[in-house]
């Protein structure tokens, strides 16, 4: 592949940044196109990745090796003790995992990217091809051509419309409520701060279940964050409300109210939140994620629902094949095309997996307080189905 390959990048968040990462990796000249004009590291709530992936992602010089993670080994599944407020613990499975803070995440892939052009505030107006079967990308400030265009812009995806014309993520039925919140929250519940910070947690309820997982604070005053700066990251997904409200807050502490123990619903009670946030479940997946000169990734590609903890994932994982097939070669259109057979057909598993996920734990719950550690066993090989996949480490291997 020519040193001389330009590579235009829409969206400059996880799946920008990476695919950045992998360009300049290949060779390429890279420029990053990002619609807003302010700084992304603030935004977002708790990443989880496999540990391979992150330490190949820190051997490959994608992430800084003193980037903070919060890594863990245990899951541990809990439920409402029947008939009272007090918390039984149903199994507990190999699962290790790397939990990190999405604004750390971000800022290491952007540090990576090195000199590449990142033009914040400039949202690409249309992508089409030139004569030559180059790329063409149109901002305010005119075109510009490209060899490869990867279109990274996330769940709503316009640059997904020029490979899928009208394909749309298609709504699950229910919304995942995300916060963070500080370890204050646990100073009166020291059994549960013990459990976190050697396990993540699965907390189930009739309807739906929550996550919980330790991960890194931001730094403060430009030191490093410590142990005791970490945040308490959650997600809970359940039945939505009869309407919908601007703030998410009361709805999900009434949630947990109803159906949590009585430790754990005063913990997402906690007041101090740092962030919060309500979302619509909702996965997609397009029939071909390349196609000369353009290629997706990320959101862009597909969306699985959030049960598989693959967001993040499957955009790093489609920046490492970004960079092998640009480097293979031997032209643009055969990397592009080895890009679309894997990460397609990785994608259209997650889909599928997240959709299974989702009946099982939340469209179609088992009674939680009938099951202990066989039961549980068992219901998640069946709902697995033979797919691999790196938070169920017990039954299989990760991809």
């Amino acid at each position: 592949m020519a040193a001389a390959l330009r590579i235009g990048v829409i969206g400059g968040s996880i799946a920008g940044c990476a695919a950045a990462v992998a360009g300049t990796r290949a060779g390429a000249e890279v420029t990053v196109y990002e619609r807003s004009g302010a700084e992304l590291q603030d935004r977002g709530f708790g990443i989880v990745m496999p540990p391979p992936l992150h330490r190949e992602l820190v051997g490959r010089g994608y992430l800084e090796a003193g980037m903070e993670t919060a890594p863990v080994a245990t899951r541990v599944w809990l439920t409402r003790e029947p008939g009272g407020r007090s918390t039984r613990e149903l199994a507990r499975q190999t699962s290790p995992v790397t939990p990190c803070n999405w604004g750390l995440l971000w800022r290491s892939l952007r540090a990576s990217a090195g000199a590449v052009r990142y033009l914040r505030g400039q949202p690409v107006t249309s992508v089409g091809e030139d004569r030559d079967g180059r790329a063409v990308i149109t901002t305010a400030r005119g075109e510009e051509r490209y060899d490869v265009v990867v279109g990274a812009d996330g769940h709503a995806s316009r640059t997904r419309q020029l490979l899928a014309p009208g394909l749309l993520p298609e709504p699950a039925g229910y919304p995942v409520w995300r916060g963070a919140i500080p370890l204050s929250a646990l100073a009166e519940h020291p059994r549960e701060l013990e459990l976190l910070r050697g396990a993540w947690v699965t907390l189930g309820f009739p309807g739906g279940h929550g996550i919980f997982y330790l991960i890194p604070g931001a730094p403060r005053d430009g030191a490093p964050a410590g142990p005791d700066d970490r945040l308490l990251a959650y997600a809970v997904y359940g039945r939505p409300p009869a309407t919908r409200a601007a703030d998410p807050g009361p709805y999900v502490r009434e949630l947990a109210q109803e159906h949590f123990p009585a430790a754990w619903a005063q913990i997402v009670a906690h007041g101090t939140h740092r962030t919060t946030a309500c979302h619509p479940v909702a996965d997609v997946q397009v029939p071909r994620a390349a196609r000369a000169p353009l290629l997706l990734a990320g959101d862009a590609a597909g969306v699985s629902r959030p049960h598989t903890a693959s967001g993040a994932v499957k955009a790093l994982q489609d920046a490492l094949c970004l960079e092998r097939v640009l480097l293979e070669g031997p032209t643009v259109a055969a990397a592009l095309e080895r890009y679309a057979d894997e990460r397609t057909a990785a994608g259209a598993r997650l889909v599928e997996l997240g959709r299974r996920m989702g009946r099982a734990q939340v469209e179609e719950t088992p009674d939680w307080a009938a099951m202990g550690q066989d039961e549980v066993d068992a219901w998640f090989r069946g709902v697995l189905a033979g797919t691999r996949h790196y938070l169920y480490a017990q039954e299989a291997r990760a991809d």
